[in-house]
């Protein structure tokens, strides 16, 4: 065979393995890890938190800068990434119950909260297998007893339990299979490894850590290396920056894995949190607040999609995005018919591949609930005694307005000019304040939304 015949051959055998490899699903994997603040990731701007794993992986694709959880705690946004629709769509609002903080202090009967997911929904695990996935649940569930009621094939820990009480063993609350590893973290991923190192394609993976949530326990031979740093912006907590480590360093593992076995190429990687930083513990600046709070601290979020070959690496978007769009946009690259489901986000595709810059939607949050502030002394909320009131927020571009029932309160920012939400515009920008309200009206009514508006006997007025 002469060379020129040899190199034809080789060609042809490259774009018959090249097309073979694209008419493979693409597996994907969802890492949404638990209270892992907007600035707690090196890749995000933190100097005090080392992530180098996950900063490597973000390279690798798209980090979107405006991007949010669809709601400020646990349950409720993973109600909304594991359905694709709004709260008010299917009633998990909170962590159960509603009435959390002082009967006395609360002016308005919150609507009731739905503990449990109506299996009702079109989950997103469920449609993944009804298409031909193997599909498994790491770490945190949070939504039912057990998610293989819910279109997983594997559960690794997952419970309705909505934090482990310990990350060493005995895991108390957390039911999960032993392995060779004795942090918590460590062994949802020795489980996880070994469900990859075992699957078929396609796969799917919804990679949930009880990380970094409460109880902060240390990983005690990490922790000196941020004894030794200086607390940066806010963040200082060596015990919870040895969780964030370590977290990094099983991330790390999981990518391994997939290179090992030639995955890594033809997998969708998502990454976000559920909701802001545990204030108090870790801090956001310039955002304000954290978790539980509907002000920028709490909701918003580090998140990047990366594919190769598909999402083009080292770019960055300012398109506004919430964990609603993870669903639609991962039916896209599972190549699977989402026109039969309603669903309230977006498909990202087209941000991700660069064929539109532009994505105008508003988007909302919906808290008709009462959420107790954990430190009257060190908070940032609009008083000192809930997180959360009861109340709605869109935001709508630059702008975004908040809604409160006990009062009619409003608040207005423009977040190109204060991301920080210190200066209220309501009184100098009457017409967008009009504008945001209507949006935030029409929304209640096609989405069903319930607004609390009972009187609470037990309430006592401080005027």
């Amino acid at each position: 065979m002469n060379k020129v015949v040899f190199r034809f051959a080789l060609l042809l055998l490259s774009v018959i393995v090249q097309s073979a490899c694209s008419q493979q699903p693409t597996n994907i994997i969802i890492i949404n890890v638990d209270d892992l603040g907007w600035k707690d990731v090196g890749f995000m701007g933190s100097e005090y938190y080392e992530t180098p794993n996950i900063d490597n992986l973000s390279s690798l694709g798209m980090v979107f800068t405006n991007a949010y959880a669809s709601a400020s705690n646990c349950a409720p946004s993973r109600a909304c990434l594991m359905t694709g629709q709004w709260t008010p769509r299917h009633g998990v609002y909170t962590v159960s119950p509603s009435t959390r903080g002082k009967a006395k202090d609360r002016k308005l009967i919150p609507i009731k909260n739905t503990h449990t997911l109506s299996p009702a929904h079109d989950i997103l695990p469920e449609v993944l297998q009804s298409n031909g996935y193997v599909t498994c649940h790491a770490g945190k569930w949070h939504l039912s007893d057990n998610p293989l009621d819910y279109g997983f094939d594997v559960n690794i820990g997952g419970g309705h339990n909505g934090f482990s009480r310990s990350y060493y063993p005995p895991y108390k609350n957390v039911k999960i299979e032993k392995g060779n590893s004795q942090y918590l973290t460590d062994l949802v991923m020795e489980n996880a490894l070994r469900f990859v190192d075992t699957v078929q394609n396609p796969f799917y993976l919804n990679y949930s850590p009880y990380a970094v949530h409460v109880p902060i326990k240390a990983v005690d031979s990490i922790v000196p290396k941020y004894e030794k740093k200086s607390p940066w912006n806010g963040q200082g907590n060596a015990q919870y920056a040895s969780m964030v480590d370590n977290l990094d360093r099983n991330i790390g593992l999981l990518i391994n894995k997939l290179k090992e076995k030639n995955l890594f190429d033809n997998t969708l990687i998502v990454f976000t949190s559920d909701n802001g930083g545990l204030y108090g513990i870790t801090k956001q600046k310039p955002l304000r607040a954290g978790k539980g709070s509907y002000y920028e601290g709490g909701i918003r979020e580090p998140f990047f999609f990366a594919l190769n070959s598909k999402i083009k690496p080292n770019t960055k978007s300012d398109v506004p995005i919430t964990n609603l769009d993870i669903f639609p946009t991962v039916l896209q690259y599972a190549g699977v018919d989402a026109s039969t489901l309603q669903l309230d986000g977006n498909s990202l595709a087209p941000v991700l591949e660069e064929e539109v810059q532009v994505f105008e939607r508003p988007l909302f949050w919906h808290f008709p609930i009462y959420l107790q502030a954990y430190n009257v002394n060190d908070n940032e909320n609009r008083d000192p005694l809930f997180r959360t009131r009861p109340g709605s927020v869109v935001r709508k571009g630059d702008w975004k307005l908040h809604y409160y029932f006990e009062d009619n309160g409003l608040e207005l920012y423009n977040l190109s000019e204060d991301i920080g939400e210190r200066n209220n515009l309501v009184e100098t920008n009457p017409e967008k304040v009009e504008e945001l309200l209507n949006l935030l009206k029409k929304w209640w009514k096609n989405t069903n939304a319930p607004i609390p508006k009972t009187k609470n006997p037990e309430y006592i007025s401080k005027l």
